[in-house]
């Protein structure tokens, strides 16, 4: 009983640790898809997306399933996000979504190279240490926000975008 007590409360706080990065990082990515297409941040819609976005590549990144499909599945969730609860038509969508995956993926070469210029590590090392590898991966998301705000910012959004009320 107490292991099984102990396994649930070590899932559960695994997936607490991935969740707080990976709905930021999320966030990033529904936002800037949507200021890339014009569509007005509203953030009463894009946290909940990206919250069940999260959650979505967590359990497809725990099956057992080829490495990077999480990824592919998160990409077409979010094309379709953006095409079921905006009015941009689904090639502005697939692009939106791809430039903001390209950004991230960036972003997180970024982050890697100077994670490992910082401590002065090997990339193994990092990637094996599941809480540092966690924390590392929320500045990337910080700037995903931030980038997607300044796309808002200067791509003025389009009045009746949302079909979502």
């Amino acid at each position: 009983m107490v292991v099984f007590i102990m396994f649930d409360f070590l899932e559960v706080s695994e997936f607490l640790l991935f969740l707080l990065p990976g709905a930021v990082e999320s966030a990033g990515i529904v936002a800037c898809s949507l200021a890339l297409v014009r569509v007005k941040l509203r953030w009463t819609i894009i946290i909940p997306a990206a919250s069940t976005l999260a959650t979505i590549i967590y359990l497809i990144r725990h099956m057992p399933v080829t490495f990077g499909l999480h990824t592919i599945a998160g990409f077409l969730l979010l094309v379709m996000f953006l095409t079921k609860g905006t009015r941009v038509p689904p090639s502005s969508s697939f692009m939106a979504s791809f430039i903001s995956y390209a950004i991230l993926a960036s972003l997180e070469r970024l982050m890697i190279e100077l994670s490992v210029m910082v401590l002065k590590t090997d990339i193994n090392n990092i990637m094996s240490d599941y809480l540092l590898w966690t924390v590392l991966s929320l500045p990337q998301g910080v700037l995903m926000v931030a980038i997607a705000l300044l796309i808002a910012k200067i791509r003025t959004p389009l009045e009746g975008m949302w079909r979502i009320r």
